[in-house]
């Protein structure tokens, strides 16, 4: 009789069908990231996000006026509970870093409510539209 193959869990990594975890996008392009920021170590910035959540680089995001950009996107929990990407801007600061951090490890949008502080840098991305 041949094998069935298991049900995907709604929101799992195909790889290990664990749930999808929240995880941090990083610009780092053309101003986020460079030396167009001055006073941030880029370097240790994105190693400290590393050692701690998921993350994934990302080529410009097209809102260079926030650099640095960052955005926590929700788990497969977190979406299912309402939870939507939240933008920050302007992430210059080692503290911001170490509130995403906390905010990730305890379950990031829909799941567990962002440090107070964390409102200073979020704001609304830009629509984009589609040319035609």
């Amino acid at each position: 009789m041949p094998k069935t193959p298991p049900e995907e869990t709604p929101g799992a990594d195909a790889k290990t069908d664990a749930p999808v975890p929240c995880r941090v996008v990083v610009c780092r392009d053309c101003c986020c990231g460079t030396p167009k920021v001055t006073g941030v170590d880029h370097a240790a910035q994105t190693a400290r996000l590393r050692a701690e959540v998921p993350v994934r680089i990302s080529d410009c995001l097209d809102v260079c006026d926030q650099a640095n950009v960052m955005v926590v996107q929700p788990s497969a929990t977190g979406r299912a509970a309402g939870g939507r990407p939240v933008w920050l801007g302007l992430v210059n600061d080692p503290d911001a870093a170490e509130d995403i951090v906390a905010w990730v490890r305890a379950g990031g949008p829909g799941v567990a409510p962002p440090p107070d502080i964390l409102g200073l840098y979020a704001f609304a991305p830009p629509r984009r539209t589609v040319r035609r």
